[in-house]
Formats: C-alpha cells, structure tokens, sequence
C-alpha cells in the first residue's frame, strides 16, 4: 500500500470510530436528570448543593450542563413515572435519592447511569453488586448502618435522659430495613435497652402509630429516615413533641422542622458530592466501576427550643459537640 492510500485508510477510520462510552460529543451540552420525591420547596437547599457541586468543577448549569428536574411532590408513587420521563428525554445520567428512587430509576433504564445519594445498603438491596466495584449502570453514595452509627444515636439518646430504657423505632416503608434493624437492636443490647420498631407509609398513619408507641411504654423515639419520612418531618416532629418523645434522627432536617436531636452525614454535602460522580460519568467513566462511597463525617444537631418544651436540659459536654445548634 503506497504512503497516500495508507493516510486516506487512516483518516476514514478515525472519522468513523465510535466515541468512548459516556464521552461527550464536542459541542454539545449533557443533560443530567435530577429525581426526587419530595417538593421542590423541601428540597430547594439540596438542589442548591448539587448546582453548588458542580460549579465547583467547572460546570455553569444552563450553559454547560443541563439540568431536567423531576419533583414528585411527595407522591412516591409517581417516581416510575418521572424516571421514564428522563429515559425518553434520553439524559446522559440520572441523579437521584435513597433506595426508593434508585429502584425507580433502575427499573425504567439499564444502560443510563445512575448516580445515588444517601442510599442504604445498596448491596443487600440489590441495587449493587458490590461497592468496590459496583457493576451495572449504578453508583454513588451510601449511608453507614453499622452497629456503631446506630449506637452512637442511642448513646446520644441516654446522654440526655439516662433512664431511657424502652425506644420506638420509626420506619417508613419500603425503605430496606432489615440491616438498619439488625444494627439497632445489637446496640440496644449493648446500651441495656428495648428496642419496638413502628412503620409509618404516609401522613395518615402517624397519629395512630405514635398512640401505639405510647402504649407500648416508650421513652424516646429513633427516626430512620426515607423519602416518606423526609416529606412528614415536621408532622413527625410536632407528634414527637406532643407525646413528649425525645427523639433523634440521621438527617439535620428534621432537628430544623422541630425535632430534638440529629446524628449522621450532611444531605447537603452527600449532594454536592454527586456531582463528583457527574463529572467523572461525563468525563466517559463507567459506574459500575467507580466505588461506592459512605460518608466519614457525622454530624451533631441540636434543638434547644426542642429541648426545652420537652424539659430537658441539655448537658454542657453534649452542647460542645453539636456541630448546629438551633436556638
């Protein structure tokens, strides 16, 4: 073959080769698609986290990424639905919630990635093979439900009223609970306590659930969190204080709708982190290969005006490690 057939052979080949998977083409803008359930309203800060995020690395929402953002209005049901929104509009990648989104965003695409945020174990959930190295179209962020996280809730729990003996365990289906419980209970044990777990799927049950938890003597109330959760927070908050339940939760929201006590990593930070993922699944990264991450720092939030309607007072070492307190 002379030199010039050899050139033109050459340069057909590299116009015709297939980009790198999740390469973006030159000149064109990504689409990330942005799934939750609750309202825009109660989710505005964690939006904000996430644009934050990205202008970080360089990304100016609405020049050089698009943003598609489905809210689902705290109707979990129409997340399906949302999520096949986003696969036809055929987004470069789907950033989502906990467990509950996740399976609605994997349910409707296989070949999209999906980065994940404050999910709780993805692996016995089936949404991972493994957080190494994760496979499939998913990746992201999980939550810590280790024995030691959920001993350190209920520790912070006896700090504060010392005769605790008998806790609620609130749930909202169908978050996985059964690890999350497991870790509980062995901490209980270890803390000499009882441990009576409650589920609440919406608004409508949590009147007649915390009346179960007063009948069953309880002395305070441990929140586990979830989408549903999330969007009845201050509700929650608000039966808590009128059964007078101390209670603690993983999230700072729900201290700043009016519950007492808060223990575990920043939402808002889990949020600005996923934008990592972004970047890295628009740099032409798969998500099967990059690890799972949990968080390794927790944060300590405390209501004293929550404490003081509940009568307690707060201990001066228990104040000087509350990273927020609201007054």
């Amino acid at each position: 073959m002379d030199r010039r057939r050899f050139l033109q052979t050459v340069s057909v080949s590299l116009l015709t080769a297939p980009l790198a998977a999740g390469a973006q083409q030159p000149g064109r803008v990504p689409r990330i698609g942005y799934l939750v359930g609750a309202a825009r309203e109660q989710a505005s800060h964690l939006v904000k986290a996430f644009e934050n995020g990205l202008r970080d690395l360089g990304y100016v929402p609405g020049r050089d990424v698009m943003i598609e953002y489905r809210f689902a209005d705290g109707k979990l049901e129409r997340l399906p639905q949302l999520a096949q929104d986003l696969v036809r509009l055929k987004v470069d990648v789907i950033v989502t919630g906990s467990n509950t989104h996740v399976i609605a965003a994997k349910q409707a695409t296989t070949t999209i990635p999906i980065v994940m945020v404050y999910v709780l174990d993805p692996v016995e959930a089936g949404l991972v093979a493994n957080v190494s190295r994760p496979g499939g179209n998913v990746t992201g962020l999980s939550q810590d439900v280790s024995a030691e996280i959920s001993g350190k809730r209920l520790a912070l729990l006896k700090e504060l009223v010392p005769k605790l003996s008998r806790v609620a365990l609130l749930f909202t289906p169908p978050v996985l609970v059964p690890a999350t419980l497991k870790a509980i209970e062995a901490a209980a044990r270890t803390l000499g306590m009882t441990v009576v777990r409650f589920d609440a799927r919406g608004p409508g049950d949590l009147e007649g659930v915390f009346a179960a938890m007063i009948r069953a003597r309880s002395d305070a109330l441990v929140v586990n969190g979830g989408p549903a959760q999330f969007n009845m927070r201050t509700q929650t908050a608000q039966l808590a204080l009128r059964h007078r339940l101390p209670s603690i939760s993983r999230i700072t929201e729900d201290v700043e709708a009016g519950g007492l006590m808060s223990y575990g990593a920043s939402l808002s930070d889990e949020w600005r982190r996923a934008a990592v993922y972004v970047d890295k699944i628009l740099k032409g990264a798969k998500p099967g290969d990059l690890p799972i991450e949990q968080p390794t720092k927790f944060d300590l939030a405390i209501n004293l005006k929550t404490a003081k309607a509940l009568g307690l007072t707060i201990p001066p070492s228990l104040l000087a490690r509350a990273d927020q307190v609201i007054e």
